[in-house]
């Protein structure tokens, strides 16, 4: 039993960190899949009989023992035999590891499982932010108003004003601005490349109107919403 005042996210990082090697111990049940890799194993030709009491494809290679493809000699949960002790003992490989595992929490009277204490920060606002993204896409394809929805809903309203603006007569102070600006920028161009007489000069002034219609509401506002 641990007692702390302080993180407990902070304690179990600490816990984790402590492990210690082990090897694999007969009649002991494996924690983890032990996997064996393919390549030479140092062991001579005189061997092999380890690998073929495990099945275990092999081949000889400059004088010792190779392993032909990566095999599973030890499934989790399962009871360790000799022959499997005895291999990864003989290739030196020590599968498991030993360390403080924390089973439950109490905190504030309540009995939590371990996992509560993998919850991040991030992983709360991520969830979150996904809870919002949902509720902002069902209101906005149902047609059912949420405060989620409400800033894109007026401002595809306003795009639709802004586009009765351009293509009619009505006008309104907001479109006014947005009409200055899309008719300021391609007229300054257009005279400073011109230097011809005043018919050319004519014909880039009635260019601004064709201009107007075709603006790309997206880019003034920063992008769609």
């Amino acid at each position: 039993m641990i007692f702390s005042n302080g993180d407990l996210s902070a304690i179990k990082d600490i816990l984790d960190a402590q492990s210690r090697e082990a090897p694999a111990k007969v009649g002991s049940i494996a924690p983890d899949d032990v996997t064996i890799v393919p390549g030479p194993t140092g062991l001579d030709p005189k061997q092999t009989a380890f690998f073929q009491a495990l099945s275990i494809q092999t081949k000889i290679f400059k004088a010792q023992i190779e392993i032909v493809s990566a095999v599973t000699v030890i499934v989790a949960g399962d009871k360790i035999n000799g022959s499997q002790a005895a291999l990864l003992d003989k290739l030196k490989i020590c599968p498991f590891e030993y360390k403080m595992h924390i089973k439950n929490v109490l905190d504030n009277g309540k009995l939590y499982p371990a996992a509560v204490l993998s919850i991040s920060s991030d992983d709360i606002l991520a969830k979150f932010q996904a809870g919002c993204n949902n509720l902002t896409c069902m209101s906005l394809g149902s047609g059912y108003v949420t405060k989620a929805a409400a800033p894109h809903l007026i401002m595809n309203a306003f795009k639709n004003l802004a586009c009765v603006s351009f293509a009619t007569d009505y006008s309104f102070p907001q479109a006014e601005k947005m009409k200055a600006a899309a008719a300021s920028g391609p007229a300054t161009g257009a005279g400073a490349s011109s230097g011809a007489g005043a018919v050319k000069a004519e014909e880039k002034e009635e260019e601004p109107a064709e201009e107007e219609a075709d603006v790309d509401m997206g880019d003034l506002f920063g992008g769609d919403y």
